[in-house]
């Protein structure tokens, strides 16, 4: 069944909603709440929610095939079993120290790849102004060997998907661009950086998925207030409205994957735009008629 209607699920309290997975095992979502450092469970079909209240900047999440959870926390990667301490698996950058991580997702092959950016955080999550392109991609293997991807330095880097024929395309929120790269045949390196699609005028890139027909799904954040989905050639194929104006994240979920679930935030957001538009930061979900991918889990 295709719903072409967006509904908002959870009420807008996310102040930077990101990273939402699908957990098939379980049948719910996890996501982080980077600047409310939090990371969220919800249940979508009972309404269950679970909240995880975390000392760091939580920047991102990913599932493990133990069962529990990679996360990315701010200056770390760690392995968390959804209680207890987070155990550091590896620091990605220990002498960057004005750095901090931000996406980071399960790689096909089940190691973790994660991208830095130079914080544009305050100690207490206030915004700070960004001066520099300081963000690399790094590769994290079960074992916590970390591998420096590439020499690109990007902006704040967000949306990692690995198309069918083993590209990754990625975004750089500061370009207003979303990349595509050429993957070494064992995972370690990426090169060969272009321009994936064409420019899109509203909005800047986000969190990203792909769908079962390799097509990539972007979250225009900053004003886009929509969700577009480009074809794995580069052509864009849809785009979809939103309620949210800052849409920050994707994944699709459900029974046969056929929900996008899409995150959002109020970052910036004044109080009166906030008491007008009480549904930033929430989250939603649309049946678009194509079914998503299940995420890759870690080692």
């Amino acid at each position: 069944m295709t719903d072409r209607a967006v509904r908002q699920l959870l009420p807008g309290t996310d102040i930077v909603g990101e990273s939402i997975v699908w957990d098939v095992e379980r049948h719910c979502l996890f996501w982080v709440d980077i600047v409310g450092r939090a990371i969220r469970r919800c249940d979508p079909t009972g309404g269950t929610q679970q909240r995880w209240a975390v000392d760091e900047f939580p920047t991102s999440i990913g599932l493990r095939a133990d069962g529990g959870a990679i996360v990315g926390l701010t200056r770390r990667v760690a392995l968390w079993d959804f209680k207890g301490a987070f155990e550091t698996l590896a620091v990605p950058e220990p002498d960057f120290v004005a750095n901090r991580l931000n996406e980071g997702r399960v790689a096909p092959d089940g190691s973790f790849w994660v991208g830095t950016m130079q914080s544009n955080l305050t100690e207490t999550g206030a915004p700070k102004d960004i001066d520099t392109k300081a963000g690399r991609y790094y590769r994290v293997d079960a074992s916590g060997n970390t591998t420096l991807l590439s020499d690109d330095l990007y902006g704040i880097t967000n949306g990692m998907v690995w198309l069918p024929g083993g590209s990754f395309v990625t975004a750089d929120t500061v370009d207003d661009a979303i990349y595509i790269y050429d993957v070494s045949p064992d995972m370690r390196s990426i090169s060969n950086r272009r321009s994936f699609c064409h420019a899109f005028p509203r909005g800047l890139p986000d969190g990203a998925c792909m769908d079962a027909e390799g097509a990539v799904w972007t979250c225009r954040v900053v004003g886009g207030a929509c969700i577009t989905r480009t074809l794995p050639d580069g052509t864009l194929d849809r785009v979809i409205e939103l309620p949210c104006s800052w849409p920050t994240s994707c994944t699709f979920g459900g029974p046969g994957l056929a929900t996008l679930f899409i995150t959002s935030a109020r970052f910036t957001m004044t109080s009166d735009h906030l008491a007008a538009n009480p549904q930033e930061g929430g989250l939603f979900a649309i049946r678009p008629g194509i079914a998503g991918v299940p995420e890759i889990r870690f080692g």
